[in-house]
């Protein structure tokens, strides 16, 4: 989405990191996903390092703001959606209700759906409330913390596991950033043997 929004070419291309493949050990060691790989064959690892580069290579489309302060509360946000709630959600949905299941790791815990769920309403609202007080969830500015959210959103969305009826203002937030294009590619992707609820790719929903 970061490198959509940019306007920038690239080449999307599957890693089965569970293959530790030796070729992809050399680009990237930890053997994690994303990497992404320069025409220049420069070798950049880890989403939220990818994120910073691409804002100092390609500054026109700016989405960590200009000041200080704009800066800090995009890093923070991003943050807080690359860990904290994908810790406290994503990870108890989307893991135990699609992967685990994929790799035959036994049945979803049903504790782990639980706090999952109860964690999102609490994640919609604190959405709801940036996006009510602000134009976007950083500020006044379309930033990193808007895809960060959206990233973990759409996933959970693509199962169908957001109740948008809990967060009004949050749905109205999410509905935008759908709408732009750098969010069509990520709408019609699709999972093998996975169909999303009708909603997914509906910009209107």
């Amino acid at each position: 989405m970061v490198l959509a929004e940019k306007r920038l070419p690239f080449e999307l291309r599957v890693e089965k990191v569970w293959e530790r493949r030796p070729e992809y050990l050399e680009l990237n060691p930890a053997c994690t996903v994303p990497t992404l790989v320069e025409d220049n064959g420069l070798v950049i690892p880890d989403s939220n390092v990818i994120c910073e580069y691409l804002e100092d290579a390609y500054p026109d489309t700016a989405l960590l703001g200009r000041s200080l302060a704009e800066r800090v509360e995009a890093r923070r946000l991003a943050a807080w959606f690359d860990q904290k709630f994908f810790d406290e959600v994503t990870h108890n949905l989307l893991w135990e209700k699609t992967v685990k299941q994929l790799m035959r790791l036994g049945p979803p815990d049903a504790g782990a759906l639980r706090a999952g769920y109860a964690n999102l309403k609490q994640h919609l609202g604190i959405i709801g409330w940036l996006a009510e007080h602000r134009k976007w969830l950083a500020g006044a500015n379309l930033s990193l913390a808007d895809f960060a959210a959206a990233a973990q959103l759409s996933s959970l969305d693509f199962i169908g596991d957001v109740d948008w009826s809990l967060s009004p203002p949050a749905k109205d937030w999410y509905a935008r950033m759908k709408s732009r294009p750098a969010f069509r590619a990520v709408l019609s992707d699709r999972v093998n043997g996975m169909a999303p609820p009708p909603h997914y790719a509906d910009l209107d929903f």
